[in-house]
């Protein structure tokens, strides 16, 4: 008896020794399970942020006069892989939506991670898809290449897939965007489905993706963003953490002004839209002109060397950015993708014959209108200058009137300006990438040194992934060249 109580109490301690070894060795800090809506917070959060000056710079809105800017003067070379940083929050939100069986989290996870590559084959070209992000599932750390067909066919394919798993979707918490309303994230993905089959226009000859007749079904049969409530945008509040990105951002400081080609677009159309986006030159508020004057406002030739432009600020007599966007701590919400940028595709679609091309003309004033909104909505102080009777007005301009535009190539211009006008620290790049698909608006450039059509692959890939990453660079360009002008497969 005496030994058979030793044995129950070593059993005893024994089982108590491990549970309490078990405890030990378990990092409460690096949970191995929790919910997805913690994970959508950060995730969307963190993909509806202003992204930067850089697209700025390239896009002929601001200049750099304290130094050269590597993107004004299109002498970038290579960009990183920070989005698979973020794709991996979304594959951890897309586990644990499969856990709890929640197809909603799962839609949503297919339309970022469709986001993330989306961004990332525009980026660089042909990227890891099909084998990316098996590090820890299949410790598979040195992934393949596939082509940019091939990952925009898969970005296409999951957003489909994200529209039916949000069909009949659950109410969702944790969603900073839409505050859990899964309809109007499925109109988001398919508006999402319409800009991704746009920007491959130049391959609509295409049998295997059959970009015209997809981008008809869609606009035929799914809900997308119809109204401006409806954009895909975050709301910032003043509190810590939820401040407007550019909110006291330092880098609006002594060295970054306005760029002419930007300005002279919008005082050559009287576009009010210049007051609440750019600040008067230091001449002209010491001369007291009005807000509403429109030679208040200049520009720095973004091709001029920087400290040509340095000596005109210093001057007075070139404009910053308005300080509304670093000294307000709400500023404007941030559009990931708009009612307005929606219009817009769709006024390129009716022009390209995609969908009925009546409309062209009324899709390409909805989205002025509805930019004129916004800027109503969040322009503090400068409200006068954005009603729609405004709007209606500057409609009828000469350089914006649709009627005026004879040719196909007109109104495409006047389309992919309007496009661009309304993209001011909004929508990140865009409004480059429009320039590279269909040349409008002209930017200005020295000498051969065209805007680069993509980014050299990091460092870290040639490190650790060297035999893959050659062999992407070989199949794209025939060659060792992976350059910044080489052409990929969606601008050929």
């Amino acid at each position: 008896m005496k030994n058979f109580k030793i044995i129950v109490f070593l059993i005893t301690v024994a089982f108590f020794s491990s549970c309490e070894e078990l405890e030990i060795n378990n990092n409460p800090n690096k949970v191995s399970q929790t919910h997805p809506d913690l994970l959508l917070t950060n995730i969307a959060t963190a993909a509806f942020q202003v992204n930067g000056a850089g697209a700025m710079y390239a896009s002929r809105m601001i200049v750099q006069t304290d130094g050269e800017s590597s993107s004004q003067f299109y002498k970038w070379d290579r960009s990183s892989f920070d989005a698979y940083n973020s794709l991996r929050q979304v594959t951890k939100m897309l586990e644990e939506a499969d856990r709890v069986a929640d197809d909603s989290y799962k839609g949503i996870g297919h339309f970022f991670r469709a986001y993330y590559f989306y961004d990332l084959a525009l980026t660089f070209g042909d990227v890891p898809y099909a084998e990316a992000l098996r590090g820890e599932t299949e410790a598979l750390y040195q992934p393949k290449y596939s082509t940019q067909e091939g990952v925009f066919t898969g970005i296409l394919n999951e957003l489909a897939i994200s529209n039916l798993l949000l069909d009949g979707g659950n109410v969702i918490t944790g969603d900073p965007i839409f505050n859990g309303d899964i309809h109007k994230w499925k109109k988001l993905v398919n508006s999402f489905r319409l800009k991704v089959l746009l920007t491959l226009s130049k391959k609509a000859g295409s049998t295997s993706l059959d970009i015209k007749n997809e981008f008809a079904s869609i606009y035929n049969s799914q809900e997308i963003i119809a109204t401006p409530k409806e954009s895909a945008r975050l709301e910032f509040v003043d509190a810590v953490d939820s401040r407007y990105t550019e909110f006291n951002s330092s880098s609006y400081g002594s060295g970054l002004y306005m760029a002419s080609t930007f300005v002279n677009l919008l005082k050559e159309r009287e576009d009010t839209r210049l007051f609440a986006i750019s600040g008067q030159t230091k001449k002209a508020k010491e001369a007291g002109l009005a807000i509403d004057d429109f030679t208040a406002y200049e520009g720095g030739n973004p091709i001029a060397a920087y400290n040509d432009v340095n000596l005109l600020a210093a001057a007075g007599k070139v404009s910053k950015v308005n300080d509304r966007y670093t000294k307000d701590p709400t500023a404007e919400a941030h559009n990931l993708l708009s009612f307005s940028e929606v219009q817009f595709i769709l006024a390129e679609a009716a022009l390209k014959g995609w969908i009925p091309a009546g409309n062209a003309q009324a899709f390409y004033e909805n989205g002025i209108k509805a930019n004129f909104k916004f800027y109503n909505t969040y322009a503090k102080g400068y409200e006068e200058y954005y009603t729609q009777a405004a709007a209606t007005k500057y409609i009828s301009g000469p350089k914006v009137n649709f009627s005026n535009a004879n040719s196909e190539a007109e109104k495409l211009a006047l389309i992919i300006t309007q496009k661009y006008l309304t993209s001011f620290l909004q929508g990140g790049w865009k409004m480059y990438f429009d320039h590279l698909r269909t040349s409008y608006p002209a930017f200005p450039y020295l000498g051969t040194d065209t805007p680069p059509t993509r980014w050299i692959y990091p460092l870290d890939e040639y490190n650790n992934n060297s035999e893959n990453v050659t062999e992407a660079i070989s199949r794209q360009f025939g060659g060792s060249n992976d350059g910044i002008r080489e052409l990929t497969w969606w601008l050929k």
